[in-house]
């Protein structure tokens, strides 16, 4: 879920908060602690030792799951299933639908996908595009106390807070397109989500084109082929930054192709 100022400790404390406020006063400011939620990312990475923190947080017990409805507004914990939400409306439905299989779905937790960060050889952090382009807000604590963030706002500081819920208005219409690569083993290599809002307007946004999810205003305001002002492509296993500049204007426009003829 979070992982902050992690140093290389000889044995680690491990934590089992049974509310909410349990899991904030645990998590403190975030220095040297790993949050685990389902355990798929952090679990190899402590089994590996590629982190030793002080202190493991296990959010289990923490009441922190669960998908909530007032209105259009929906609200998802922390803890809620990456597979609780393929019920969801595009991009979301969409998007948790391409993440691996379903077992890692269904171990997978929401808030550790929106704070993954990039893997040794590949992007992780699938949702995050997605909710971007909802407009998701990002309930999260650490230093400071609890606050309410944008999503593109929190993820660049990801790493210093844990996230307790996101909420959203539900689209009037969605759209998701990946990058379909075989070879890829079910990781998402680059992905394209897009919303359209009652008010009519569109929001866009893509995964796989750096460390984290990111916005594409210059293709909401320009179209497809403005998208790459908007994003920093790189190398690595699962695709060369060459390849993603070609193909990510493409995915852009299938989404908004989508987004018109869903109106």
């Amino acid at each position: 879920m979070a992982v902050a100022n992690v140093a290389s400790n000889a044995t680690t404390d491990v934590l089992l908060p049974g509310s909410e406020n349990e899991a904030v006063e645990a998590f403190g400011d975030g220095a040297d602690v790993v949050v685990v939620g389902g355990g798929t990312i952090v679990i190899p990475d402590l089994t590996a030792r590629r982190m030793r923190p002080a202190r493991a947080i296990l959010l289990k017990n923490a009441g922190l799951s669960g998908i909530t409805r007032d209105g259009s507004r929906i609200t998802v914990g922390a803890t809620t299933s990456v597979e609780e939400l393929l019920d969801l409306g595009d991009p979301i439905g969409a998007c948790a639908a391409n993440v691996a299989d379903v077992e890692i779905r269904s171990a997978a937790t929401v808030g550790g996908n929106l704070c993954a960060g990039e893997g040794l050889d590949a992007p992780r952090g699938d949702l995050q595009g997605a909710f971007i382009a909802v407009g998701a807000i990002v309930r999260s604590a650490g230093e400071g106390g609890v606050s309410e963030d944008a999503l593109e706002d929190f993820l660049p500081n990801r790493r210093n807070r844990l996230v307790l819920s996101v909420s959203y208005d539900e689209p009037v219409a969605g759209a998701f397109a990946p990058l379909d690569r075989p070879h890829t083993h079910d990781y998402t290599a680059l992905a394209v989500s897009g919303a359209k809002a009652a008010d009519g307007s569109t929001r866009l946004a893509a995964t796989g084109t750096g460390t984290h999810g990111v916005r594409l205003p210059s293709a909401e305001a320009g179209g497809a082929d403005a998208a790459l002002d908007d994003v920093s492509p790189h190398d690595d296993a699962l695709a060369s930054a060459w390849y993603r500049t070609k193909v990510l204007p493409v995915l852009v426009r299938r989404v908004l192709t989508d987004l018109e003829g869903a109106s």
